[in-house]
């Protein structure tokens, strides 16, 4: 029987660097317990999370697959580099590799470009035989019926503090914003997995908590009301990302809470209207959004939102202002990202036409770190802002006047920022922030 294993790199740097000491991490990604679901039974599959396991190149395996995100990139093509030297097969997937194959294979033997359910197993086929090609196109996206179960059994479910059953109910997202390569990877067509086998998998959980890793839960109102409607029996609880319309959906929002949803993760990104038109996000406003905020705690639902900094409109004062913003209306958690030109995005052509990215090393490229010139601010302003938010917002006494907001999902707001205050932590102190 043929081995293959599966690796998941560590971040090096920022907020999500993750080479435990605790041998802890925070939830299951699903890319590798899926890629071990469609790979046939003749073969014996080992996963690795590298965040928190050490590698041991001396591993006997006939074929390494490696996933990763562009921050992880730089460790993966680490890993992938160690096992070759060793005779060993290496094949790379991911969003990284989709959107710059010729770079991937610098230190891959094959890669995979797109989604892999369409051709998985033909690569294993041609591994087989002798005859791995250099590159596997996922010509066509894979269909959301029927798709194997994530092999959730490979995983130590100890190593996972966050959330260990996590599940994707739909795949691509009806927006396409310029920073985002959601739409680049899994295509703008927005697509469900029946109902019925969302169900079916959830019931196999063996806790009551669940995260959705879908981009969007509610990108498609009525397939989400279906959905939300078949949870509501199983007494879940459960959260995911989606959008501000949230709010604009009585209905929708009523059976978010009904049906277990305790949390949301909402993209603000911007307080500025014009950034958001800039963005294809013009029909939010700022008035909206206090709005939309009360009517999502009415309905009992936590709200993390999250934004991002460095747009072209914003300048020094916009971390004062998103941090007085989020005290006014009581947003629950907070997540602060600085604008990242990642590979195939709108965004990084428009930066790389102007002569605007100031840094091509990946390991950079988290979220955290500014790796391009701003055009309302220095990047050094840039920079210490998103320290001073991160800090500033996650003090103690805003930590306690978010918890005690209301007696309603107070346990789920106080992990949320227990979980974010440790990240916040862990970045660099500005004393004097002076905007």
């Amino acid at each position: 029987m043929r081995k293959l294993l599966l690796i998941l790199p560590p971040h090096e740097r920022g907020l999500w660097k993750n080479i435990s000491k605790t041998g802890k991490t925070g939830f299951v990604r699903l890319s590798l317990p899926t890629i071990a679901a469609l790979t046939p039974p003749d073969w014996e599959v080992e996963i690795l999370d590298a965040r928190v396991t050490p590698i041991d190149f001396d591993k006997r395996v006939d074929l390494v697959g490696i996933t990763a995100f562009s921050a992880e990139i730089t460790s993966a093509y680490g890993l992938a580099d160690g096992f070759r030297k060793k005779g060993v097969k290496v094949v790379m997937g991911g969003i990284h590799v989709s959107a710059l194959p010729e770079e991937a294979l610098g230190h891959a033997d094959s890669v995979v470009v797109g989604e892999a359910e369409s051709i998985w197993r033909e690569l294993l086929e041609d591994f087989k035989n002798g005859a791995l090609k250099s590159v596997y196109h996922g010509e066509r996206l894979a269909d959301m019926h029927h798709l194997p179960t994530p092999r959730r059994d490979l995983l130590d479910r100890e190593m996972y503090v966050a959330c260990f059953n996590t599940i994707q109910a739909t795949r691509g997202c009806p927006f396409d914003c310029d920073f985002c390569n959601v739409t680049a990877f899994f295509g703008k067509t927005y697509r469900t997995k029946p109902v019925e086998e969302v169900i079916e998998e959830i019931k196999t959980f063996d806790t009551r908590d669940f995260f959705f890793l879908d981009d969007n839960i509610a990108g498609k109102p009525p397939y989400a009301k279906e959905l939300f409607k078949a949870l509501i029996p199983l007494n879940r609880t459960w959260g995911a990302q989606t959008t501000i319309n949230l709010a604009k959906n009585e209905e929708l929002l009523g059976l978010y809470a009904k049906s277990g949803g305790k949390y949301a993760l909402i993209g603000f990104e911007s307080l500025s209207e014009k950034n958001l038109e800039k963005m294809n996000k013009a029909w939010n406003s700022l008035e909206e959004y206090r709005e939309s905020i009360r009517t999502i705690h009415e309905a009992g639902v936590n709200i993390i939102g999250s934004f991002i900094f460095g747009l072209d409109e914003d300048g020094p004062s916009v971390f004062r202002e998103t941090y007085e913003f989020i005290k006014e209306t009581g947003i629950d958690a907070a997540h602060f990202n600085i604008l990242t030109p990642l590979p195939a995005t709108k965004l990084r052509k428009k930066l790389e036409s102007e002569g605007r990215i100031t840094d091509h090393d990946w390991a950079k490229y988290h979220l955290g770190e500014v790796v391009f010139k701003p055009r309302g601010m220095t990047a050094e302003e840039l920079q210490q802002g998103y320290w001073w938010i991160w800090h500033k917002s996650y003090t103690m006494g805003n930590i306690l006047k978010r918890v005690l907001r209301s007696p309603r999902n107070i346990t789920y707001r106080a992990a949320l920022n227990y979980t974010y205050r440790k990240k916040a932590m862990r970045l660099p102190v500005v004393k004097d922030w002076k905007y």
